[in-house]
């Protein structure tokens, strides 16, 4: 078994900013671990908020020792996105080697195509209602906020552009519990169906005293099974990402625990290619909210990308992953 690691960078198709700062390119790692003539693969998205650089996740994905197993790999590693790209790859792997799609070895339905949200960068308020109105067509609309004392204006933007669109919404902890509870009166009069991480992962414990008049969905404080007890009473959905999660393996595990425990499943994404979003499309199959809609924001994709029209994202050829 040979483990190799790749940066690939790829422009994206305008300049894309949240709460915590903006990007012109997506930076991701790809992982392909060949073994008996087969090649797996997969990709993750160092992220520097979780203290990953990739120079950092690089080592950590070439101080493996091999041979490895997945299950190997859960300890090997810690949750995070090394092991997802390495997860992600052996599970390809073992696919190809096997001669079966991933689904059926995960023993889970297969998949099919889901409704994706469609990500609306921070910007102006005028900008955003432009951005909303070109994309009004598509039924699910993710608005970035957490910039400041426009994000009524901005929300109210979003909503006159797409009028029709179901909209959620993104603060990548860019609010105080002030902010909250002053925004959510204006989310619910909008028609917006949930709030994204309002507030820092450090500071929602403030969850706890606010009527959560809208739900609320966790996202920087829930990366694995693990983070599930402290959620308890502040949030209502848990957003699964496999860079988060650390791949695949785990990310089924917290889906089937998130939802026994009684919260929703929103399965999302970093900025990444469609080879980071096609293990997630697995994960998507009947959650509340998907948004794998990494490569629509990407200049130019992987060869045998997923499928996008202006609804669904379509589970992987097999050319792509699993």
């Amino acid at each position: 078994m040979k483990i190799s690691v790749t940066k690939d960078v790829f422009p994206l198709a305008q300049v894309f900013t949240i709460a915590r700062g903006s990007r012109t390119e997506a930076v991701v790692l790809r992982v392909e671990i060949e073994e008996d003539g087969f090649t797996g693969r997969g990709e993750c998205v160092p992220y520097a908020r979780y203290n990953e650089t990739v120079e950092s996740v690089t080592a950590q994905i070439e101080g493996l020792k091999t041979p490895l197993t997945r299950e190997e790999l859960q300890t090997a590693l810690e949750a995070g996105a090394a092991r997802n790209a390495v997860d992600c790859a052996l599970w390809d792997l073992e696919a190809k080697k096997a001669g079966v799609p991933v689904w059926q070895l995960a023993g889970i339905s297969k998949p099919t195509p889901e409704i994706t949200a469609y990500t609306l960068s921070l910007d102006t308020p005028e900008k955003m209602e432009a951005q909303a109105a070109e994309n009004s067509a598509r039924p699910l609309l993710k608005t970035k906020l957490g910039g400041g004392i426009e994000d009524i204006a901005r929300i109210e933007a979003v909503r006159r552009g797409a009028p029709d669109s179901r909209i959620i919404v993104d603060a990548n902890e860019g609010w105080t519990a002030d902010v909250y509870r002053e925004m959510a009166p204006v989310l619910v009069r909008l028609g917006v169906e949930m709030v994204e991480q309002p507030l820092p992962a450090s500071d929602d414990e403030a969850l706890l005293e606010i009527e959560r008049v809208l739900p609320v969905c966790a996202d920087e404080s829930c990366h694995d099974r693990e983070s599930l007890p402290a959620l308890k009473g502040k949030y209502d959905m848990v957003n699964i990402k496999l860079d988060k999660t650390g791949g695949l393996t785990e990310a089924l595990k917290l889906r089937e625990a998130a939802l026994a425990a009684g919260y929703k499943v929103m399965v999302g994404c970093m900025v990444g290619s469609s080879l980071a979003m096609a293990p997630a499309v697995l994960v998507a199959s009947g959650a509340a909210v998907v948004d794998l809609d990494g490569p629509l924001l990407l200049a130019e994709d992987r060869n045998h990308p997923l499928e996008y029209d202006d609804k669904f994202v379509f589970p992987p050829q097999s050319e792509l992953w699993g």
